[in-house]
């Protein structure tokens, strides 16, 4: 059996040693991901569709308040009426027949101001529900338009991982305690959003007065 020198041995460890370094740092700067942030909290708020979406949701809330007020109005007059001919029922300047036809009246009014107070808590529990789901729907479909830019640009830029620089943790603490140097495709992503926004729809609620 040929016998190796302990120099050349040695030798030749250090050589698989330092390729196999080399190999591995290789690898790390391969393996390295490419990250950016973007601080999704100013995107979704800066969207034309979010604001779109708002001015919906006021204009669907005024509807609910103009009507629900009517519903009221509508109790107070039953309640008041009922006030009234309770009162009437019990003079006794006319006679037992119109005491007991008032009270009848009087019974009548109170079974409309149940009805009226029910109607109005289904009105509350149904405009919960359809508001709701509204605000979900409108807030699911801009969260998908977005994502889909930030995927589209994050591929072309072979960004492995695109962080939200505006998240919080469930403690509602920042996630991204620290950044710098870091690409941020925020303003990138939202000028593309907004590339297409109809005339008037990113001005400022004191610019339309």
């Amino acid at each position: 059996m040929n016998h190796v020198p302990p120099k050349t041995l040695r030798r030749s460890v250090r050589t698989l040693c330092l390729g196999l370094a080399v190999a591995g740092l290789a690898w790390a700067a391969q393996a390295q991901p490419k990250i950016a942030v973007i601080n999704l909290k100013t995107v979704f708020d800066g969207y034309w569709k979010t604001k779109q979406s708002d001015v919906s949701i006021k204009d669907r809330q005024g509807e609910f308040e103009k009507e629900r007020k009517k519903m009221v109005e509508d109790y107070q007059k039953a309640n008041e009426e009922y006030r009234k001919t309770s009162e009437s029922a019990s003079d006794p300047a006319v006679s037992s027949d119109e005491r007991d036809r008032r009270k009848k009246t009087a019974e009548g009014k109170l079974v409309e101001i149940k009805e009226i107070e029910q109607n109005i808590q289904q009105f509350d529990r149904q405009f919960r529900t359809q508001i709701t789901d509204q605000i979900k729907r409108m807030r699911d479909n801009i969260m998908r338009e977005i994502r889909e830019v930030v995927v589209t640009k994050a591929k072309a830029a072979s960004y492995t991982l695109v962080l939200d620089a505006a998240a919080e943790s469930f403690n509602q603490t920042p996630i991204l305690l620290f950044n710098t140097g870091t690409p941020d495709l925020t303003d990138e992503v939202l000028t593309e959003l907004n590339a297409k926004a109809p005339a008037g729809s990113l001005d400022k609620p004191e610019d339309k007065k």
